[in-house]
């Protein structure tokens, strides 16, 4: 079966001594009720990820930041390499969020090259993809996901994609207020298996995890879960709230 994930992006939210705090409630939680159907994984921002990382070491919550560099070491002022990351214990990275491709101007041939180093740093990647307001308006969000992945993704040989988990984020419903319908979610991401069977084979898109990010809370995500194509969740605003979070893990 394929693994079903809730990953929760804290994106650039808490302190360094909030968000120690809110982790070890997180972390005392799924130790003392251990999730049986999904891997929970808390993505948190550079500064926490050491510290958090000593408080999930050995429990039942894994680790991951939310991007890094596109280059290995060097003369970056203020990045942080994949290498980096994966020193301080993280098992995940986030790459090619929406908000890195909007604010930060992130490409497809940027981020397949960020996707590379996390890969030989020996990090797993949520790779994610989806389409804006305009797109999905005029009916090409298809197009868009496709380009994305396989610019991005495609490239890498088959043996690596066993360390790839995509998140589809309808961009128009991240922050809004507004959610893919439960069969828009399962039709993008039937959609999604499709191109990964296309390119690496049935079996290898059997096993692919996909997870569905935009406005997912408490309320739809057992609806959302439900779909056949949907394998769990890539949660923003809601998984800073711990009752929110916890909830929509047991939604799984």
């Amino acid at each position: 079966m394929r693994k079903k994930i809730v990953a929760g992006n804290w994106k650039m939210n808490m302190n360094l001594e909030d968000g120690l705090t809110f982790a070890r409630s997180v972390n005392q939680y799924f130790n003392d009720n251990p999730s049986q159907k999904a891997e929970v994984i808390l993505c948190t921002p550079f500064i926490h990820l050491a510290g958090v990382s000593g408080i999930v070491k050995n429990g039942q919550v894994a680790l991951g930041a939310q991007n890094c560099a596109s280059e290995a070491s060097g003369a970056y002022t203020g990045e942080v390499s994949a290498a980096m990351v994966k020193s301080t214990g993280a098992q995940y990275v986030i790459i090619g969020h929406s908000e890195r491709r909007t604010y930060y101007h992130e490409n497809d041939t940027l981020l397949n090259r960020k996707t590379i180093l996390a890969i030989n740093s020996r990090l797993k990647v949520i790779f994610c993809c989806g389409e804006v307001k305009d797109e999905r308006e005029s009916g090409k969000h298809f197009e868009v996901v496709r380009r994305q992945l396989a610019d991005g993704l495609f490239s890498l040989p088959a043996a690596d994609m066993g360390k790839i988990v995509i998140a589809y984020e309808p961009v128009w419903a991240i922050g809004t207020g507004l959610t893919a319908t439960p069969d828009q979610a399962q039709e993008m991401h039937h959609f999604i298996r499709g191109l990964v069977n296309e390119k690496y084979g049935k079996e290898c898109a059997e096993q692919m995890t996909i997870l569905y990010g935009g406005s997912c809370k408490p309320s739809n995500a057992a609806e959302i879960f439900s779909k056949p194509d949907v394998d769990g969740g890539l949660i923003g605003g809601a998984s800073l709230k711990k009752e929110d979070f916890v909830a929509i893990v047991e939604a799984v």
